[in-house]
């Protein structure tokens, strides 16, 4: 009953946030957004979105190998890919990030909780990254004029992100350390993957003079995402670019239609997982 109220929320949550989204924009220029995007960026953004889950999965694999769990970088990429899908189409059920733990904990004994530290550090890692990059966005965007006084501050969260990253780990995940390094360099990686996906989306809806915003409230948008507040994301995203773009007298339109654009290209490379749930069958251990 409680899981069935949380996702009861989360959908309440989704379908308000879009309804106020969509009843203060323009359903017009929405529209024309939407069909004026030129595919050849979409499919460019298409490949770097899924190459930044491939490189995550590369970085997920490292943290299991800190706990001497040896899987194949192939065999992983499939567990990547099923938990996407679970995360997004069934958000009511195990979640994408408890199917692997139970999974990888039942045929393989690496206690439950290695696998969860594991997964909350390679979310953490992307985290820091996300936030790193936002910040220095911030800094170099529009936002840094209108607000002058938050520039020196996104500078300082930017300075502190990784020695703070760091001393968590070293108190909490000790485990985990000697992988920190690597792991944040991976992070960073994925990052700016997604980065290269969002540039390439905004570049297809003609929106490129305003770059370095856009981006801004993209990593924003991300960072605030990870709440779970809504399904995948939506509705949160949709009104970071409502008033963000808002704030610098902008039409917010075609920011809404890039929300959309990026829940889609989500959408149908989550959709992947579907096709290799039956690949899910456990490897023989390799030895450690």
């Amino acid at each position: 009953m409680k899981k069935k109220l949380k996702l009861l929320l989360k959908i309440l949550f989704t379908a308000g946030a879009l309804w106020f989204v969509l009843h203060k924009v323009d359903i017009e220029k929405l529209k024309e957004a939407l069909s004026g995007a030129e595919p050849l960026w979409l499919f460019g953004a298409f490949i770097l979105f899924n190459l930044s889950k491939i490189a995550g999965a590369l970085r997920l694999n490292i943290y299991f190998r800190a706990i001497g769990l040896k899987l194949t970088e192939s065999y992983n990429l499939v567990l990547y890919y099923v938990g996407m899908f679970y995360n997004l189409f069934l958000p009511g059920g195990i979640g994408g990030d408890g199917y692997k733990v139970y999974l990888l904990n039942k045929h393989y004994k690496s206690g439950v909780k290695p696998l969860l530290q594991a997964v909350l550090l390679d979310r953490l890692s992307g985290l820091a990254a996300l936030v790193l990059y936002a910040c220095l966005l911030f800094a170099a965007s529009s936002y840094a004029e209108i607000y002058p006084f938050a520039m020196p501050l996104a500078l300082f969260f930017a300075l502190l992100v990784f020695p703070v990253s760091y001393l968590a780990t070293k108190l909490f995940f000790r485990t985990y350390l000697p992988v920190f390094k690597t792991t944040m360099l991976w992070g960073l990686g994925v990052q700016f993957l997604q980065l290269l996906c969002a540039w390439m989306i905004v570049e297809s809806l003609g929106a490129g003079g305003y770059l370095v915003e856009y981006l801004t409230l993209f990593l924003i948008s991300s960072v605030v995402a990870v709440l779970p507040l809504t399904i995948g994301g939506v509705g949160i995203r949709e009104l970071t670019f409502l008033y963000g773009l808002g704030w610098l007298g902008l039409e917010p339109s075609t920011g809404v239609t890039f929300s959309f654009l990026f829940f889609i290209i989500t959408a149908i490379s989550s959709l992947f997982g579907l096709f290799l749930l039956e690949r899910v069958t456990p490897e023989t251990p390799r030895s450690t």
